[in-house]
Protein backbone atom coordinates (compact mmCIF):
# COMPACT_ATOMS: atom_id res chain seq x y z
CA UNK A 1 0.00 0.00 0.00
CA UNK A 2 1.80 3.81 -0.79
CA UNK A 3 1.71 6.21 1.88
CA UNK A 4 -0.10 8.41 0.13
CA UNK A 5 1.84 11.74 1.60
CA UNK A 6 0.16 11.44 4.82
CA UNK A 7 2.14 12.15 8.01
CA UNK A 8 4.24 9.93 10.20
CA UNK A 9 2.15 10.22 13.42
CA UNK A 10 -0.99 9.55 11.01
CA UNK A 11 -2.65 6.06 10.84
CA UNK A 12 -1.43 4.93 7.46
CA UNK A 13 -4.71 2.57 6.88
CA UNK A 14 -6.96 5.34 6.46
CA UNK A 15 -5.54 6.36 3.05
CA UNK A 16 -6.81 3.57 0.95
CA UNK A 17 -4.83 4.28 -2.01
CA UNK A 18 -5.00 5.13 -5.52
CA UNK A 19 -6.54 1.68 -6.40
CA UNK A 20 -9.67 2.75 -4.95
CA UNK A 21 -9.97 5.45 -7.12
CA UNK A 22 -8.85 3.73 -10.65
CA UNK A 23 -11.59 0.60 -9.46
CA UNK A 24 -13.98 3.47 -9.24
CA UNK A 25 -13.43 4.73 -12.55
CA UNK A 26 -13.23 8.52 -11.56
CA UNK A 27 -10.58 10.75 -12.88
CA UNK A 28 -8.09 12.20 -10.00
CA UNK A 29 -5.92 15.90 -10.61
CA UNK A 30 -4.37 18.37 -8.70
CA UNK A 31 -5.49 22.03 -8.29
CA UNK A 32 -4.54 25.36 -6.95
CA UNK A 33 -6.16 28.66 -6.18
CA UNK A 34 -5.43 31.87 -4.09
CA UNK A 35 -7.61 32.58 -1.05
CA UNK A 36 -8.69 36.23 0.24
CA UNK A 37 -5.58 36.86 2.47
CA UNK A 38 -2.88 35.77 -0.29
CA UNK A 39 -1.85 31.97 0.57
CA UNK A 40 -2.19 29.74 -2.25
CA UNK A 41 -3.93 26.26 -1.63
CA UNK A 42 -3.41 22.84 -3.28
CA UNK A 43 -5.73 20.46 -3.39
CA UNK A 44 -6.57 16.87 -5.43
CA UNK A 45 -10.16 17.24 -7.29
CA UNK A 46 -11.82 13.98 -7.95
CA UNK A 47 -15.14 13.03 -10.45
CA UNK A 48 -16.77 15.28 -13.43
CA UNK A 49 -19.12 17.32 -13.93
CA UNK A 50 -21.72 17.11 -10.93
CA UNK A 51 -23.98 19.91 -9.44
CA UNK A 52 -22.85 19.43 -6.35
CA UNK A 53 -19.63 18.87 -4.90
CA UNK A 54 -18.09 17.76 -1.10
CA UNK A 55 -14.76 19.63 0.21
CA UNK A 56 -12.93 17.83 2.55
CA UNK A 57 -10.73 19.61 5.37
CA UNK A 58 -8.38 17.25 7.04
CA UNK A 59 -7.21 16.81 10.51
CA UNK A 60 -3.79 18.16 12.12
CA UNK A 61 -1.88 14.86 11.87
CA UNK A 62 -3.23 14.36 7.86
CA UNK A 63 -3.05 16.06 4.56
CA UNK A 64 -4.87 16.05 1.23
CA UNK A 65 -3.68 12.40 0.45
CA UNK A 66 -5.42 11.31 3.61
CA UNK A 67 -8.59 11.42 2.09
CA UNK A 68 -8.18 9.46 -0.72
CA UNK A 69 -9.95 6.41 -0.18
CA UNK A 70 -13.20 8.28 1.47
CA UNK A 71 -12.71 10.91 -1.55
CA UNK A 72 -12.74 7.88 -4.39
CA UNK A 73 -15.80 6.58 -2.80
CA UNK A 74 -17.95 9.58 -2.84
CA UNK A 75 -17.13 10.34 -6.19
CA UNK A 76 -17.72 6.79 -7.30
CA UNK A 77 -21.54 8.41 -5.61
CA UNK A 78 -21.52 10.78 -7.89
CA UNK A 79 -20.19 13.80 -6.41
CA UNK A 80 -17.43 15.86 -7.49
CA UNK A 81 -14.73 15.83 -4.29
CA UNK A 82 -11.88 18.41 -3.34
CA UNK A 83 -9.59 17.82 -0.77
CA UNK A 84 -7.33 20.12 0.42
CA UNK A 85 -3.87 20.97 1.83
CA UNK A 86 -4.30 23.87 4.64
CA UNK A 87 -1.47 26.03 4.37
CA UNK A 88 1.59 24.96 6.13
CA UNK A 89 0.94 21.23 4.70
CA UNK A 90 2.03 19.95 1.24
CA UNK A 91 2.69 22.61 -1.17
CA UNK A 92 -0.12 24.71 0.12
CA UNK A 93 1.42 28.24 1.55
CA UNK A 94 0.56 30.63 4.09
CA UNK A 95 -1.12 34.42 3.57
CA UNK A 96 -1.25 37.16 5.58
CA UNK A 97 -2.96 35.36 8.70
CA UNK A 98 -0.93 32.07 9.38
CA UNK A 99 -3.56 30.29 11.41
CA UNK A 100 -6.58 31.36 9.32
CA UNK A 101 -7.38 28.03 8.11
CA UNK A 102 -11.04 29.15 7.33
CA UNK A 103 -9.71 31.03 4.24
CA UNK A 104 -8.65 27.76 2.41
CA UNK A 105 -11.79 26.66 3.30
CA UNK A 106 -13.90 29.53 1.76
CA UNK A 107 -11.45 30.14 -1.22
CA UNK A 108 -12.34 26.17 -2.44
CA UNK A 109 -15.71 26.38 -2.45
CA UNK A 110 -15.42 29.74 -4.31
CA UNK A 111 -13.27 27.70 -6.82
CA UNK A 112 -16.26 25.23 -7.45
CA UNK A 113 -18.71 27.73 -7.55
CA UNK A 114 -16.34 29.45 -10.27
CA UNK A 115 -16.68 25.77 -11.96
CA UNK A 116 -20.69 25.73 -11.97
CA UNK A 117 -21.40 23.73 -8.65
CA UNK A 118 -24.46 24.82 -7.68
CA UNK A 119 -24.10 23.41 -4.10
CA UNK A 120 -21.20 23.10 -1.95
CA UNK A 121 -20.98 20.67 1.47
CA UNK A 122 -17.62 20.66 3.50
CA UNK A 123 -16.67 17.76 5.53
CA UNK A 124 -14.11 18.82 8.65
CA UNK A 125 -12.50 16.84 10.43
CA UNK A 126 -10.91 17.69 14.04
CA UNK A 127 -8.86 20.53 12.92
CA UNK A 128 -10.48 20.93 9.89
CA UNK A 129 -13.89 21.10 11.78
CA UNK A 130 -13.00 23.90 13.43
CA UNK A 131 -11.93 25.71 10.37
CA UNK A 132 -14.80 24.68 8.59
CA UNK A 133 -17.06 25.89 11.10
CA UNK A 134 -15.59 29.04 11.20
CA UNK A 135 -15.83 29.66 7.41
CA UNK A 136 -19.38 28.86 7.58
CA UNK A 137 -19.49 31.64 10.41
CA UNK A 138 -17.82 34.36 8.25
CA UNK A 139 -19.27 33.96 4.96
CA UNK A 140 -22.92 32.95 5.66
CA UNK A 141 -24.78 30.81 2.76
CA UNK A 142 -21.68 29.83 0.94
CA UNK A 143 -21.81 26.72 2.55
CA UNK A 144 -24.72 24.50 1.89
CA UNK A 145 -23.85 21.56 4.48
CA UNK A 146 -21.85 21.16 7.19
CA UNK A 147 -20.06 17.79 8.57
CA UNK A 148 -18.18 18.74 11.71
CA UNK A 149 -16.57 15.48 12.49
CA UNK A 150 -14.67 15.45 16.10
CA UNK A 151 -14.02 19.05 15.75
CA UNK A 152 -11.91 21.22 17.58
CA UNK A 153 -13.44 23.69 19.98
CA UNK A 154 -15.50 25.89 17.57
CA UNK A 155 -15.55 29.70 18.81
CA UNK A 156 -19.40 30.66 17.87
CA UNK A 157 -21.37 27.48 17.12
CA UNK A 158 -24.71 29.42 17.87
CA UNK A 159 -23.53 31.22 14.91
CA UNK A 160 -23.61 28.63 12.19
CA UNK A 161 -25.91 28.50 9.70
CA UNK A 162 -27.15 25.90 7.07
CA UNK A 163 -27.60 22.21 7.92
CA UNK A 164 -24.95 20.79 10.30
CA UNK A 165 -24.06 16.96 10.86
CA UNK A 166 -21.97 16.73 14.14
CA UNK A 167 -19.99 13.09 14.24
CA UNK A 168 -17.77 12.14 17.26
CA UNK A 169 -17.22 8.45 18.63
CA UNK A 170 -19.48 8.10 21.40
CA UNK A 171 -16.52 6.77 24.14
CA UNK A 172 -14.05 9.64 22.56
CA UNK A 173 -12.54 11.74 24.65
CA UNK A 174 -13.40 14.74 22.85
CA UNK A 175 -17.08 13.86 22.57
CA UNK A 176 -18.46 15.72 25.97
CA UNK A 177 -17.25 18.51 24.08
CA UNK A 178 -18.54 17.92 20.91
CA UNK A 179 -22.14 17.64 22.22
CA UNK A 180 -21.67 20.55 23.84
CA UNK A 181 -20.42 23.09 20.91
CA UNK A 182 -24.01 20.94 18.95
CA UNK A 183 -26.20 21.70 21.69
CA UNK A 184 -25.30 25.68 20.98
CA UNK A 185 -25.90 25.23 16.89
CA UNK A 186 -29.16 26.26 15.88
CA UNK A 187 -31.35 24.31 14.02
CA UNK A 188 -31.32 22.45 11.39
CA UNK A 189 -28.55 20.05 13.12
CA UNK A 190 -28.44 16.43 13.87
CA UNK A 191 -25.80 14.66 15.96
CA UNK A 192 -24.65 10.97 15.22
CA UNK A 193 -22.30 9.31 18.05
CA UNK A 194 -21.28 5.70 16.84
CA UNK A 195 -19.33 3.17 18.76
CA UNK A 196 -15.69 3.05 19.98
CA UNK A 197 -13.10 5.67 20.41
CA UNK A 198 -11.92 6.35 17.58
CA UNK A 199 -11.34 10.67 17.37
CA UNK A 200 -12.15 12.34 13.64
CA UNK A 201 -10.33 10.71 10.42
CA UNK A 202 -9.34 7.89 12.39
CA UNK A 203 -12.84 6.36 12.55
CA UNK A 204 -12.55 5.75 8.91
CA UNK A 205 -9.84 3.35 10.18
CA UNK A 206 -12.49 1.18 12.34
CA UNK A 207 -15.73 -1.06 11.90
CA UNK A 208 -17.63 1.95 11.26
CA UNK A 209 -16.41 2.93 8.78
CA UNK A 210 -18.80 1.70 6.06
CA UNK A 211 -21.84 3.63 8.40
CA UNK A 212 -20.06 6.79 8.23
CA UNK A 213 -19.23 6.95 4.88
CA UNK A 214 -22.77 6.03 4.48
CA UNK A 215 -23.93 8.61 6.82
CA UNK A 216 -21.86 11.46 5.14
CA UNK A 217 -23.09 10.48 1.59
CA UNK A 218 -26.67 10.37 2.40
CA UNK A 219 -26.33 13.83 4.50
CA UNK A 220 -24.53 15.91 1.44
CA UNK A 221 -27.01 14.32 -1.23
CA UNK A 222 -30.36 15.21 0.45
CA UNK A 223 -32.16 17.64 -1.28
Amino acid sequence: MPDCGIRRSAVTTICLGLATIAAAGEPLREVSFDTADGAKVYADLYGGTSGDAVVLAHGAAFDRASWRGFAGQLAARGHRVMAIDFRGYGKSTAGAAKEARFEDILAAVRYLRGLGVRRVAVVGASMGGGAAAEAATRAPGDIDRLVLLSPVPIEHPERIGGRKLFIASAHEPAVERVKEQYDRAPEPKRLLLLPGTAHAQHIFTTDQAERLTTEIDAFVAAQ
